[in-house]
């Protein structure tokens, strides 16, 4: 994909962080979108960036092991979380080298567990479709560096994960859903990143690198969220002017909620992803991608759910 309507999309980078689990199955996908497009070119517009995603949680975990539901026993026994999450990103770049990006996500959320209570097992279940934590990122993009046929940027990211998704959401029979399956987390978050991209052009090739940590500024209601550390590599390789093959490795740590409300031994995990992909140039300001997401790695601590794969398709252009 030549085109350099498209060069803003890469310029977006380090927008949308990096995502990872929580003890009772909630989830968004850790694939970074940002590095669909192969080049690296500070240029003044808007962009935008639309993803669904689909992580199916079924399979209990402890440490590295896989387990059966109930296996260990617990207050509650964890039995599934579908998680269907649509993204929509709006970014704006000036020719500064400056950028600031909105993030919205809109989480379609099914859970079951069930609640061991006085010898009794009761099966439990929240369906729910709401808007979560929003995010404002902005960055700062240095101009491009080193061999021109080679171009190469670097920049950070920095900004907050806002409360605006809810914290107290029920199920038909008036039972509050547990603080991490909530479409939000009620805290403020701090997100700061760097990233690193570099154009192959003999190759139509380029490859990219991103780190990026959130931290929770407050507790809210007796819970916050463990901090967590995400680090993406991905390289992209064009096949003709319209096809690219993507590949990314994603690592996500992710320290243990505290709190009241929070299930410290049931949360906090280790994980490393491979993500391979393609992308498809629509129109010379517009292009789809999709992403199969396999995890190679994955170390949880006590009891949780986790996802034998996640499946991302997206959409993004510039106007």
């Amino acid at each position: 994909m030549k085109n350099p309507k498209l060069l803003l999309l890469a310029a977006a980078a380090g927008l949308i962080p990096s995502l990872g689990f929580a003890s009772c199955g909630a989830a968004f996908c850790t694939v970074n979108s940002n590095w669909t497009s192969e080049s690296a070119m500070v240029e003044s517009g808007s962009s935008f960036d639309l993803r669904y995603e689909f992580i199916k949680q079924d399979q209990p975990r402890t440490g590295t092991d896989n387990i059966a539901v109930g296996q260990i026993p617990h207050h509650h026994d964890e039995v599934s979380t579908y998680n269907r999450n649509l993204v929509a990103t709006y970014s704006r770049s000036f020719a500064s080298g400056w950028g600031v990006s909105v993030i919205a996500p809109v989480v379609d959320r099914d859970h079951t567990h069930i609640h061991n209570h006085q010898g009794e097992k009761v099966l439990e279940q929240w369906n729910f479709t709401e808007l979560g934590d929003m995010r404002v990122i902005g960055r700062y993009q240095l101009p491009l560096l080193g061999d021109p046929v080679n171009a190469a940027s670097a920049g950070f990211t920095f900004g907050l994960k806002l409360p605006t998704g809810r914290t107290n959401l029920a199920n038909a029979d008036g039972d509050v859903a547990e603080r991490s399956l909530q479409p939000g987390s009620g805290t403020t978050d701090l997100i700061a990143g760097a990233f690193y991209h570099q154009k192959l052009a003999r190759r139509g090739s380029a490859w990219f690198v991103q780190a990026q940590y959130q931290h929770a500024l407050n507790e809210h209601d007796g819970f916050k969220p463990g901090a967590q550390f995400g680090a993406d590599i991905g390289y992209r390789h064009g096949i003709g002017d319209s096809v690219g093959a993507l590949v990314q490795l994603n690592a996500v740590v992710k320290q243990r909620d505290n709190g009241t409300e929070a299930e410290p031994a049931d949360s906090g995990s280790r994980s490393v992803f491979l993500s391979p992909g393609l992308s498809y140039a629509v129109a010379s300001n517009l292009q789809v991608y999709g992403f199969y997401q396999h995890p190679l790695y994955q170390d949880v601590n006590g009891v949780q759910l986790t996802a034998k794969r996640a499946f991302v398709l997206g959409l993004s252009g510039r106007f």
